[in-house]
C-alpha cells in the first residue's frame, strides 16, 4: 500500500469497546437503574440492620390465666425485671398468645404453696406456648426454672406443657394480610399512574380534551375501574391462602372488605396524583418507586414495623400502607371490630380524600 491509499484509507474502528461504552453511557443515564443497581442494595442493608439490630435482652412477655393463685406467680415473675405479665381470662390470654403479644401463658392449677415432701402440696402449673416461634419455647424454659427455683428445688413444681397451634398464630398468618395490602398499593400506583402517563405519551389524553368531559369523570372513572379489577385479585389471594394454609379471617368479613375498599381508594388516589402531571414513563416509574419503597421497607408487610426505633415510629405510622395492615391484621388475626380500628380508617380516607382533590387540581391533558 502506498503513501496515497495510506491516507484515503478508511479510519479502523474497535466496535467491541466502542458498543461497549455505549451501552455503559446509556446505564449512567438512567438514575433509576442506578439506583437499583448500586443504591437499593445500601438501602436495603441499612435499614434490615436497624430493624434487626443487636438489642440489649428483650423482656419475656408472659401473660397469667386469672385464678385464685395468679397474683402470686405475677408476683414471683415481677422479682425479676426480664418478665413483664400481666393477668387476663384464660380465653383472652389464648388470643394473644396466638396473635404474639405473648410469648407464654401461665396457667396455675393449684394454690402456691410451701413444698412440704408431700405430693399434694407441689404447685401444678399448665404451660401454653406457641411451637411455630422459638422465642416461646425460651420463654417456657425461663420462666419454669424461676418457679421451680421459687418453690425450693429442682422440679419441685408439677408441670404440664400445651401446645397452642391456632390458625392466626402462624407466620402465614401475619403475612397474608400484608401481601393484600402490598397488592392494593402496587395496583393502584402502577395500575392506574403508569397507564395514565402511557396514555399522555400516546396522545390519547389530548383526544378527551376536545370532548365536554371533565377532568373529575375521567379520574373517577379510572379509579371506579381499578376498583372493579381489584375484585378478583382480592378474592383469589384469600381464597388461596383458606385453601392452601387454611388462613381464616377472625373478625367480620364485611369489616375486612371496607378496609380493602378504603385502601385500593387511598392507593388509587396516590396513583392518580402521582400521574397528574408526570409526562414520561421514566420520571412516573421513579416518583412510584421512590413512594413505595419506604412502605415495602417500613410499613410491616414481611415483619413487623414495631421492629424499628421508637425515633421512626411517627414517620411509619403515617405512611398509608401501615395504617392499611395494622388494621387488616386486628380484623383478621383478632376479630377487632372495625369501630376499633377508627384511627386506622381515618388516616386512609383522609390520604385518599386529600390526594385525589389534588390530582383533580394539578391533572393536565397534556
Amino acid at each position: 500500500m502506498n503513501e496515497r491509499q495510506s491516507q484515503v484509507a478508511p479510519r479502523r474502528y474497535w466496535p467491541l469497546g466502542q458498543l461497549v461504552l455505549a451501552r455503559a453511557r446509556e446505564f449512567l443515564r438512567e438514575p433509576e437503574a442506578v439506583f437499583w443497581v448500586y443504591g437499593f442494595p445500601i438501602v436495603m442493608t441499612v435499614v434490615l440492620g436497624i430493624a434487626f439490630r443487636n438489642k440489649p435482652a428483650e423482656h419475656v412477655h408472659v401473660d397469667i390465666a386469672d385464678g385464685p393463685a395468679a397474683a402470686s406467680v405475677k408476683t414471683i415473675l415481677s422479682g425479676n425485671e426480664r418478665f413483664q405479665s400481666e393477668i387476663h381470662e384464660l380465653a383472652l390470654c389464648r388470643q394473644r398468645l396466638r396473635t404474639g403479644k405473648v410469648e407464654l401463658v401461665v396457667v396455675p392449677e393449684s394454690p402456691i404453696a410451701e413444698t412440704s415432701g408431700q405430693k399434694e402440696n407441689r404447685p401444678k402449673y399448665k404451660y401454653l406456648l406457641a411451637p411455630g416461634r422459638p422465642e416461646s419455647r425460651l420463654a417456657r424454659d425461663e420462666v419454669d426454672r424461676l418457679l421451680q427455683r421459687q418453690a425450693g428445688r429442682k422440679e419441685a413444681a408439677e408441670v404440664k406443657e400445651v401446645e397452642v397451634d391456632e390458625p392466626g398464630g402462624r407466620y402465614i398468618d401475619f403475612l397474608v394480610p400484608g401481601l393484600l395490602g402490598m397488592g392494593l398499593m402496587g395496583g393502584g400506583l402502577w395500575g392506574l399512574g403508569f397507564v395514565t402517563v402511557d396514555m399522555r405519551i400516546r396522545k390519547l389524553l389530548k383526544r378527551f380534551l376536545a370532548t365536554p368531559m371533565r377532568k373529575s369523570d375521567f379520574l373517577a372513572a379510572l379509579m371506579i375501574s381499578r376498583l372493579i379489577f381489584m375484585v378478583p385479585e382480592v378474592l383469589i389471594l384469600l381464597l388461596f391462602s383458606r385453601l392452601a394454609f387454611d388462613v381464616k379471617i377472625a373478625g367480620s368479613l364485611l369489616a375486612v372488605l371496607v378496609l380493602i375498599l378504603l385502601g385500593a381508594i387511598c392507593f388509587a388516589g396516590i396513583g392518580l396524583l402521582v400521574a397528574s402531571r408526570a409526562r414520561t414513563l421514566e420520571a412516573v416509574s421513579g416518583l412510584m418507586n421512590l413512594i413505595m419503597l419506604p412502605m415495602w421497607l417500613f410499613s410491616g408487610v414481611f415483619f413487623s414495623s414495631e421492629r424499628f426505633p421508637d425515633w421512626l415510629q411517627g414517620f411509619i405510622w403515617v405512611l398509608p400502607l401501615t395504617p392499611l395492615n395494622n388494621a387488616l391484621r386486628a380484623v383478621m388475626l383478632e376479630g377487632a371490630s372495625l369501630v376499633s380500628q377508627w384511627a386506622e380508617v381515618a388516616l386512609l380516607a383522609g390520604w385518599g380524600l386529600v390526594t385525589f382533590v389534588l390530582a383533580l387540581k394539578w391533572f393536565r391533558w397534556s
